[in-house]
């Protein structure tokens, strides 16, 4: 196991490195442009009102906007065949001890299904106090279960997270840390579709970034971002701990603030389904691409809206995007 983050020194050179490790990602033939031609690429979901993955609209159905202004839509292509990069990122802090066989039950079906040989790679990490890197990108499955069994709380809890008596029987949850790094580490040299999922109850604490500083990592490396709240609902009611909107907005927005879906798992929606859901909807994807005017002076987060002439969908897509990442 890699330790991939402990001081925030170490994320701030990650945060600086473009060095990047690990198998290269498989080539596929797709349109290309002029090396003069900027591109900005738009993964988008689309679902019917009744939640339904809808996978035949064509360019038409689509209106485009950056910063408020109509974009010509110059690239459009079903993603149901591109090659997938994905990491897996699972919370194995003492909270969430008693549901980690489940998580490697329907973590090792999930690689089985999504995964295709010489065609698709993906990572194992985990994270509480420390992020590690359990599987570096490979296509073998037999190599990411080896690293699901690796996955363990690192401390018994006493209780839940720390507190200012520094009781070292207490755990740290570093979520925006692992999404950083996994973002700005292992995903920003990639290539073509990437995808991270992340399974945690939610709560950050101990990390070295802010959620802000993850968000930006994440849409600075076009991953799209599937979050899933599992929380042991046995153990809150021992610690005496109450889930509150916090938890559940910080997986929200980072799913949201991507593209992807945010979800969570409950009596009538196992973690197993969950999967499946996220899967279909890396099949069904749509890749829209424009090529944005220079404008000289402007800088910073430029806002994308994707929306539709019809009124019987709803559309997923990264909320913007930064011009010196393209």
């Amino acid at each position: 196991m890699r330790v991939l983050a402990t001081a925030f020194a170490l994320l701030m050179a990650l945060s600086q490195s473009a060095a990047q490790t690990g198998e290269t990602q498989p080539v596929v033939e797709e349109p290309t442009f002029s090396t003069d031609v900027r591109v900005v690429n738009v993964v988008a979901t689309v679902k019917d009102r009744s939640g339904r993955l809808v996978s035949t609209l064509g360019k038409e159905d689509f209106i485009l906007s950056e910063d408020g202004v109509r974009q010509e839509i110059r690239y459009f292509a079903h993603q149901t065949d591109l090659p997938l990069t994905i990491g897996l990122l699972i919370d194995t802090s003492g909270s969430q001890q008693a549901l980690i066989p489940d998580e490697r039950r329907a973590g090792s079906h999930f690689f089985r299904s999504v995964l295709r040989p010489e065609k698709d790679l993906a990572f194992l990490m985990s994270f509480d106090r420390n992020v590690e890197l359990l599987q570096d990108y490979t296509s073998s499955q037999r190599l990411l279960e080896r690293g699901l069994d690796e996955l363990q709380v690192e401390v018994p809890t006493g209780g839940f997270h720390p507190n200012p008596t520094g009781n070292k029987k207490q755990t740290s949850t570093a979520l925006h840390d692992a999404l950083y790094l996994a973002a700005d580490e292992l995903f920003r040299n990639q290539v073509g579709r990437k995808a991270v999922v992340v399974i945690s109850d939610g709560f950050d604490v101990g990390s070295k970034v802010k959620l802000k500083a993850a968000i930006e990592a994440a849409q600075r490396s076009d991953v799209v971002v599937y979050t899933i709240q599992y929380i042991d609902r046995q153990f809150t009611r021992g610690s005496q701990v109450f889930y509150h909107g916090s938890a559940t907005g910080t997986l929200k927005k980072m799913a949201t603030e991507t593209g992807g879906s945010f979800f969570t798992v409950s009596r009538n929606m196992r973690l197993a389904t969950i999967f499946q859901q996220i899967e279909d909807e890396m099949r069904s994807q749509y890749s829209i691409g424009y090529s944005p005017e220079e404008e000289s002076g402007q800088t910073g987060f430029r806002k994308i809206t994707l929306k539709s002439p019809r009124k019987d969908v709803r559309i997923q897509a990264r909320a913007g995007y930064y011009p010196d990442a393209i």
